[in-house]
């Protein structure tokens, strides 16, 4: 172990919602068992802040995020644990990911009070998400369903669903399960329906790019193949502009060393058809699967998805 590691406790960074908390919790006891003494700075970010627009509209992915790396900079934390799905494409200048963990199941849950599945719901009914990949998702399974933003934590739009504001709300799936609510999921969209986001279901630490020390101290909780394949889906996402404005899906998995992806882009205003793309290639390191992300987001827009320009 690094000696600077020893002597002073590691502080994490962390949103103060319950699953950003579990999460910087579950991070903390792993490296608890390693031998490091660490503790947790819970902030509050834009992002949780700003509950009635939708993210594409106020900034998009980083907002959950900026805050926790103006901690890091100012050496009030050394690193932030994160739901890779929130984290930017492209980290700002002084940062780098430095481990990402395995992955929780990362599908897409349909919850709902009164109705068991998509397919049960009676026409024209509401449904919630603040997510423009699964709108445009839940409209090529349903053209037929009122689709409507949900904003805030997975407590609040749970309430929000009970409420009767929502016949039914899908959330990803990981968070649910993390929180031992999977009581809450009435069933789970496969990939086949409804396509992941990229890095759905993943955890990824960030750090200042300089702490070499905490670089080598978090590899332990390195998880190879969710790396790999996550890679390939923030590349497909990079290629396409990457921010919450992008309606698009990435999904990878790995058997042995070959990488499957698919990616599907649907048009915001629901003019365009659905764009789907996938390929399998061999895998074996970070920049091989980021390569293939590119190459799936070049077969989509040969294929007619338009790149989100910011």
């Amino acid at each position: 172990m690094h000696p600077s590691l020893k002597n002073t406790p590691l502080v994490i960074a962390t949103r103060e919602s319950r699953l950003a908390l579990w999460q910087a919790e579950h991070v903390q006891a792993l490296l608890r068992q390693r031998g490091l003494s660490v503790e947790l700075l819970g902030m509050t970010t834009k992002g949780d802040q700003i509950l009635d627009r939708t993210l594409s509209k106020v900034g998009g992915k980083g907002l959950f995020v900026k805050e926790l790396e103006v901690a890091l900079e100012e050496g009030r934390a050394h690193i932030a644990v994160h739901s890779l799905k929130d984290v930017p494409m492209e980290l700002p200048a002084g940062f780098a990911l430095a481990c990402v963990m395995e992955r929780e199941d990362p599908r897409d849950a349909f919850v709902s009070p009164h109705y068991a599945s998509l397919a049960q719901l009676p026409q024209g009914a509401v449904v919630g998400t603040s997510s423009l990949r699964r709108q445009v998702l839940l409209h090529a399974l349903r053209p037929d369903l009122k689709i409507v933003p949900l904003r805030g934590n997975l407590d609040t739009r749970l309430r929000k669903l009970d409420e009767g504001q929502y016949d039914a709300i899908v959330l990803a799936a990981a968070g649910l399960k993390r929180l031992k609510m999977d009581e809450r999921i009435r069933s789970i969209f496969e990939p086949e329906e409804m396509l992941p986001a990229a890095g759905q279901g993943a955890l990824g630490i960030e750090i200042r790019s300089d702490r070499e020390d905490l670089h080598t101290a978090l590899q332990s909780l390195v998880d190879m193949p969710t790396w790999l394949r996550v890679t390939a889906e923030r590349a497909v996402s990079r290629g396409m502009g990457g921010s919450c404005s992008v309606p698009l899906a990435a999904y990878a998995t790995l058997e042995g060393d070959t990488l499957f992806i698919r990616a599907a882009w649907g048009d915001p205003d629901g003019q365009l058809p659905l764009v789907r793309a996938e390929q399998r290639a061999v895998v074996t390191t970070l920049a091989q699967a980021d390569a293939v992300g590119l190459a799936i987001a070049q077969a989509l827009q040969a294929a007619g998805a338009q790149v989100h320009r910011h």
